[in-house]
């Protein structure tokens, strides 16, 4: 898979920026990425990956500090692949995600306010009761495949609802996150489907968005209040639900599954969490780690800087490795392992700093809630069939995971 790697003399202090010949957007790689990830940090903190002509980071400080300089790696030319200063992005920029500040503080403040930490009390116990619901329904069934009938039933259960969709269409839902993330990847396979396909997609989610097709009282609702007291204006209020759509469920699906995944593979750590339901939430978190459901995005730099030693001009494309990041053991004790106990404060699974995932309360109450009622009713986790990958440019998530599941 990375058959040479060749150092190209750059004149930069550190000597030569070690160049890798793999393609990160293969199904190869994202069939087992872990040895590759390895191979990346221990190639140096800064590497250049002559398929896509960008430069990578895979090591946690290198890709901590590039999160958290948006000065220097700026978002707004997309965090993606595809660079917005060279070419037409394949939708209108998200105001949050392809934004730098002054733009992005002040739509990340409307969102912020919107998913904080009171907004999501109230969700608690509806989100509680559903997430028991699924598990008596499921154990009651003993065998299912845990991606569509709990990783993916029980986001769409509580975060349509929660946002005010309508019941009408919502299966496009799915389809319309996993496009957006394949569109942050390079022209390949995955990316021209993804794009072929999206048309019904985006016409659904463009109607969604706007104001008349919310429920009152709902989280898109008081993105658009938010619009009505000024602080963003009522063109931007759609783009800001749109983000809320975008990112809201194949996160969470890929972050349920993952830790599914774990505690079906880790019958030791189920145990911990059996005897100890409180540490749900640091069960999910951990899976978030281990897994990364989000394996990478680009920035862009804004002027000549430094990186790991070596010289990087304005303008390059930067690849954060956020997957290898997140098990690097220079960050982590035992990185491979997944353990609930673990203080996962400071991985990137969420990204870090401004631009860190503005849904991650709600995905963590989600996780949290379903962790919760696992850990309550749930005696083992058996893996019965043959689990399958889902592939997409930049998520990491199972396709397939069938289970048998007894109670507790």
């Amino acid at each position: 898979m990375m058959a040479s790697s060749s150092a190209a003399s750059t004149g930069s202090p550190g000597g030569s920026i070690p160049h890798l010949d793999f393609d990160p957007f293969s199904i190869e790689f994202f069939a087992d990425p872990f040895p590759t990830h390895a191979k990346l940090r221990e190639a140096g903190p800064l590497v250049y990956l002559d398929k896509w002509g960008v430069y990578g980071v895979a090591r946690y400080e290198q890709v901590h500090a590039v999160l958290n300089d948006p000065e220097t790696f700026c978002s707004s030319r997309g965090v993606g692949l595809s660079d917005f200063a060279k070419e037409k992005p394949w939708r209108p920029p998200s105001i949050i995600l392809e934004a730098d500040p002054p733009a992005h503080t002040r739509t990340r403040a409307v969102l912020n306010q919107v998913l904080s930490a009171s907004a999501m009390r109230p969700l608690r116990a509806h989100f509680t009761a559903l997430a028991e619901a699924k598990v008596d329904e499921l154990l009651a069934r003993g065998s299912f495949d845990a991606i569509p009938d709990l990783a993916e039933a029980y986001p769409l259960s509580v975060f349509p609802d929660a946002l005010g969709l309508k019941q009408e269409g919502r299966e496009n839902l799915l389809p319309y996150a996993s496009l957006v993330f394949n569109a942050f990847g390079p022209p390949n396979e995955l990316r021209k489907e993804a794009i072929e396909r999206s048309a019904p997609h985006q016409a659904y989610v463009a109607a969604q968005c706007q104001r008349e097709n919310l429920a009152p009282g709902g989280l898109g609702a008081c993105v658009h209040a938010q619009a009505d007291a000024g602080a963003i204006t009522h063109d931007e209020a759609p783009l800001l639900v749109r983000s809320l759509l975008s990112a809201g469920i194949d996160t969470t699906v890929n972050g349920i599954g993952a830790a599914v995944y774990s505690l079906a593979r880790f019958p030791d750590q189920l145990a911990k969490l059996r005897a100890d339901p409180s540490l749900a939430r640091n069960a999910f978190e951990e899976a978030v780690r281990f897994e990364s459901p989000v394996q990478t995005f680009f920035r862009t730099t804004t002027r000549e800087v430094e990186i790991g030693g070596h010289a990087v001009g304005e303008g390059e494309k930067v690849l954060m490795f956020l997957g290898a990041a997140n098990r690097d053991p220079r960050r982590w004790e035992n990185p491979d392992s997944y353990d609930i106990t673990r203080r996962t404060s400071g991985h990137v699974g969420y990204g870090s700093g401004i631009h860190m995932c503005v849904g991650q309360l709600v995905a963590r109450l989600e996780g949290e809630v379903m962790m919760a009622a696992l850990a309550r009713k749930v005696a083992s986790i058996e893996i019965t069939g043959e689990v399958q990958r889902r592939y997409n440019n930049t998520l990491r998530g199972l396709e397939s995971l069938p289970v048998t599941i007894r109670p507790a």
